[in-house]
């Protein structure tokens, strides 16, 4: 996780919107956020990985924040592969 991804999250949480890489991009930077096109799109799918966004709509590929996403912002949800043993 990145800090980017945390803006990534808290934007989509904030707004509650469902978004496509383009309009977050443009949102983002309308908040001064400063996130270029190119970390959104490589960023998307590794939050998307980690369950914290989800594909809504495939066509123009539309994501918003999950609730693990909103647990993740919170301080509660824990990131690891809950298949890896805890140490």
């Amino acid at each position: 996780m990145t800090g980017r991804d945390d803006i990534i999250l808290e934007f989509l949480d904030e707004s509650g919107a469902i978004l496509n890489k383009k309009a977050l991009e443009i949102n983002l930077n309308a908040e001064e956020a400063g996130i270029s096109y190119s970390t959104i799109q490589r960023r998307l799918p590794k939050l998307e990985e980690t369950g914290l966004v989800e594909l809504v709509i495939e066509e123009g590929t539309w994501y918003r924040i999950t609730d693990r996403g909103r647990s993740y912002l919170q301080g509660e949800a824990d990131l690891r592969d809950e298949s890896e043993p805890e140490s």
